[in-house]
């Protein structure tokens, strides 16, 4: 996969997983599976999100949901020891719960700006969360017909670490830093579903043309 070659988080998931293999053991020992880790970690991160962030607790609010979205690496890790290995319900649950835990992130951010009467900035958090939505659903629906959609600058990843970093810095009063974070990821968000379209309107023609 293209995201398996570029993306910018790629050499820190090795060493995370290193991290959190004793943790992975636990849970294993204590019989509880990848499914429950990933729920867990996505009602962390919603709860966190809608109560930190818009009370102003940016800070606070980053770093537990940072614990909680290391969860979306602890659940492979605890399937892996299991020996189950991923499932297809695992896979979709896995999936799903991503977009839920995104949109609290930015939800709580857009109750944030909105509780300081900042309408630009929780319009371009709202782009932010319209577009990263758009950004997993062109990859779901291009794999859905047998294409692929793995290109483009802003991947899960690196929207969460923008946005959390940004937040974190935000609330330890560096200024500015959250609008740019923002607006950074609002355009990077954009650019990238406009890629994803252009790939998989270029694969495409190449099938029907091969099939004509």
């Amino acid at each position: 996969m293209a995201y398996d070659r570029t993306a910018m988080l790629k050499l820190l998931r090795p060493a995370m997983t290193r991290i959190l293999t004793p943790l992975g053991r636990a849970l294993v020992g204590r019989g509880i599976g990848p499914n429950a880790v990933t729920a867990v970690g996505t009602l962390g991160t919603v709860v966190s999100a809608l109560l930190f962030f818009p009370l102003g607790q940016l800070t606070w609010g980053a770093l537990v949901i940072t614990v909680f979205v290391l969860f979306d690496l602890l659940d492979g890790v605890v399937a892996r020891l299991g020996g189950k290995g991923g499932t297809t319900w695992g896979a979709f649950l896995d999936s799903t719960l991503d977009r839920v835990a995104d949109a609290a992130i930015f939800a709580g951010l857009i109750l944030y700006f909105i509780s300081r009467d900042d309408t630009l900035m929780a319009s371009v958090t709202l782009v932010c969360l319209i577009a990263g939505a758009l950004v997993s659903y062109a990859k779901a629906r291009a794999e859905g017909l047998g294409l692929t959609a793995d290109v483009g600058l802003a991947e899960r990843p690196e929207r969460l670490v923008v946005a959390l970093v940004a937040a974190c810095f935000s609330g330890l009063g560096v200024p500015y830093i959250l609008a740019a974070g923002m607006w950074l990821l609002a355009a990077a968000s954009v650019i990238t579903v406009g890629q994803r379209v252009v790939a998989v309107h270029r694969q495409a023609r190449q099938v029907e043309r091969g099939e004509r």
